[in-house]
């Protein structure tokens, strides 16, 4: 039985409805940025769906004219869909919402109430008729880089336990001859790694159920080919990325009328969330873009989006470093430190990155088995803390940044063994490790407090430290919060949201700090992430073959300036400047032992760095055009362009070239046809000349854009930098 109250409130509502009624016939909303647009309409039910979603239409274009459906009718067997579905109502595909009310109704019916447009955004108002429940769609444009973002917010006010079983922050509708997904898979060492498919009738789902880490397998990103596959400089493509640092999920459907269904959002499964009266559930974002030109128009809009509006301190500098990890791993005390701190000196980089291994006393950390948690200095490691590892930095020219790994805890460790409480972990089970470490429960305040204290612990005591790499190597293991008790399934959702909140205090408080996302690697490479942290560590696999691919990937979305590439001893046949020119591409560090080798190639190390300091704004420039794949053949050729056309960097590289391989002119974009640009090879190793024969020559932007230069060869492991600068 369904309480007065709210009969009252069924009351008030069907007479909100009436009145609304009178209007939502005319509504027609529509959502555009320069190039696209997306519209929707509420039919003679009072029901929102989505009637368009393509190029920009004409001003003079009649919306009523698009494909609308009548009250009554299946929308199944219509062509515009509902834009927010329920699962248990007459669609039979997948929902966006699935609600459970508190006397048991399995389903909500939402209809148009209202909505409002005000600057880049709009939100519509949906309810339901019965009950108390409340959604609102927003959108939020960014025209002029074409990028639109999508949430949800779901309230409810009834008497009683409501939960949600889905909660999806968009479903987008598509009708062409054929789709082809793009999707990037991942591991440890293996990731962003790309394959692509057509999409049969039926469901195709990339998700993540890891928690933390939760990008370790799958990525959050796609591409989705309209008509034809994914290509780079043709075609309808719909890219598109969820910000959220948890578990997601994307489900591509094509129904029985071969439309297909794109819905993304936090990944449902074992999530079913207990949503307690008057609080308003947010989904994550979910951010696309529409190109007609390929993906590389795609990429240059998302890149240009991550520099304008979403990574953090994205218009400041970045520092080179050099990484004590391979150089000593765990193994080192002040006085190889202070020495290294010299050789970051000598080589020419910004500053010195002490990795794990500092801390512990009681279980001290020699190994990844023991003292996790205990964010102490060694004393018999470093016996004058981290301050005077700070001064000696400071004294030697360069600045001081440390690793820390705060959402985790060894079971060997003081905190464990005080706050067994803090830690997620089934209470009646045999526990599973992961990397010998478990993950505390940023669920609870009190544990989200002890995170950002270690933060602020460092900061306080070390005003100076300029950089924090923030890893997380385990994925959330042994699912069971003992602060959130009878609601488990809200676990996976309001840790990210517990991370959230220490992020949030970590960036008031300390605004200039710079921070690295790291997670194993790159377990963790999502576009929310990155409004907290100023860059992210794309993979431990370090071969710079590999690397070639690992970028290639990420380069789809993501900006060059938040990319770490490190210089490392992986791939030894692979010479010092094949290594370092691949690391130039993204935002170079270093992590190799110095001394291990020949004066020639650490002089062309402190050379490239010097190259690297002068051109790192064309380096970072958001105009990526990727113009050889690796994927293809045994070449890889990228090219950087500044906004104003004047200056470029291209990036081409040998793999393994087959014996005889036929080699075709290499053609540029992104110039300008009618000016001038000189072609000149930089990066040489001492004593070395190009042998390239565009070097040091004058061509038109049209010849570089339509003949185009040789930049590759049949040499094995061989690489170029080239820069092209406009003659006035």
């Amino acid at each position: 039985m369904i309480e007065n109250s709210m009969s009252m409130k069924r009351s008030f509502s069907l007479f909100q409805f009436f009145i609304f009624s009178l209007f939502a016939l005319a509504q027609t909303i529509s959502i555009t940025t320069d190039h696209t647009q997306l519209v929707l309409r509420v039919n003679d039910g009072g029901r929102l769906y989505q009637t368009y979603l393509g190029e920009r239409l004409s001003e003079q274009t009649d919306l009523s004219q698009l494909n609308m459906p009548q009250a009554g009718l299946s929308s199944s067997c219509i062509k515009g869909l509902e834009a927010y579905p329920v699962m248990g109502t007459e669609d039979y595909y997948e929902p966006t919402l699935e609600i459970h009310h508190a006397d048991g109704n399995p389903t909500s019916v939402l209809k148009y109430v209202e909505h409002s447009q005000q600057g880049n955004e709009t939100a519509i108002v949906l309810r339901d008729e019965l009950y108390p429940v409340e959604v609102t769609l927003y959108y939020k444009v960014f025209p002029e880089e074409d990028i639109i973002q999508q949430w949800t917010e779901i309230k409810q006010d009834e008497k009683g336990k409501v939960y949600l079983g889905r909660y999806a922050s968009s479903i987008l509708y598509f009708e062409a001859p054929n789709y082809f997904l793009t999707e990037f898979a991942s591991d440890w060492a293996k990731e962003m790694q790309m394959q692509s498919q057509e999409l049969q009738f039926g469901k195709k789902v990339v998700d993540s159920r890891l928690g933390t880490r939760a990008n370790l397998m799958a990525q959050p990103s796609f591409e989705l080919g309209l008509g034809e596959p994914v290509c780079e400089n043709k075609g309808t493509v719909l890219m598109g990325t969820l910000g959220w640092m948890g578990n997601f999920r994307f489900t591509f459907e094509v129904d029985n009328q071969h439309v297909l269904r794109v819905v993304s959002g936090i990944n449902h499964d074992a999530g079913t969330y207990l949503l307690r009266k008057g609080e308003a559930f947010r989904t994550a974002d979910f951010y696309f873009t529409l190109s007609t030109n390929g993906v590389g128009e795609g990429s240059r809009r998302f890149q240009h989006w991550m520099m304008n509006h979403q990574l953090h301190k994205a218009k400041d500098d970045r520092m080179t470093l050099l990484n004590n990890w391979e150089n000593t791993y765990f193994d080192f005390n002040e006085e190889k430190l202070v020495a290294l701190f010299g050789e970051a000196r000598d080589l020419g980089v910004d500053l010195f990155l002490l990795d794990d291994g500092w801390f512990g006393n009681k279980y001290p950390r020699k190994n990844d088995h023991a003292g996790l948690g205990d964010w102490e200095v060694t004393h018999d490691k470093l016996p004058n803390g981290i301050p005077y590892l700070v001064k000696k930095a400071k004294e030697n020219g360069v600045s001081f940044g440390i690793w820390i790994e705060p959402e985790m805890v060894n079971p060997k460790s003081e905190l464990a063994e005080k706050h067994p409480d803090w830690i997620i972990q089934l209470p009646s089970r045999e526990t599973y490790y992961f990397r010998n470490q478990m993950v505390l429960d940023l669920c609870n305040p009190q544990v989200q407090d002890f995170v950002f204290g270690i933060v602020d612990g460092l900061m306080q005591e070390n005003p100076d430290i300029k950089f924090m790499k923030w890893d997380c190597n385990s994925p959330i293991t042994n699912i069971y919060s003992l602060y959130l008790k009878e609601n488990q399934g809200n676990l996976y959702v309001d840790y990210v949201r517990g991370l959230y909140k220490v992020l949030d205090r970590v960036q008031a408080k300390y605004p200039d700090l710079y921070m690295m996302m790291c997670s194993g690697g790159g377990g963790r490479s999502d576009v929310k992430g990155l409004s907290y942290f100023t860059e992210f560590w794309c993979s431990d696999n370090t071969d710079p073959i590999e690397r070639l691919f690992i970028q290639w990937g990420y380069s789809q979305f993501m900006p060059a300036k938040a990319m770490c590439a490190h210089v490392t001893e992986w791939n030894r046949r692979a010479s010092i400047k094949f290594r370092v020119d691949v690391a130039f591409q993204g935002k170079l560090g270093f992590d190799i032992g110095l001394k291990g080798l020949s004066d020639d190639d650490r002089q062309y190390c402190r050379e490239a760095i010097r190259e690297y300091k002068r051109l790192k704004n064309v380096v970072w420039s958001p105009n990526l055009y990727r113009l050889v794949s690796p994927y293809e053949g045994q070449h890889c050729v990228v090219q950087r362009v500044n906004d104003s056309k004047t200056h470029s960097i291209l990036f081409a590289y040998d793999i393994h070239p087959r014996y005889g391989e036929r080699l075709l002119n290499t053609r540029l974009q992104g110039l300008d046809a009618d000016a001038k640009y000189r072609v000149k090879e930089i990066c040489l190793m001492s004593g070395r000349q190009s042998w390239l024969s565009c070097n040091d020559k004058v061509y038109t932007g049209d010849f570089l854009m339509k003949v185009g230069v040789k930049v590759t060869s049949g040499n094995d492991l061989v690489s170029h930098i080239i820069e092209i600068t406009r003659e006035e």
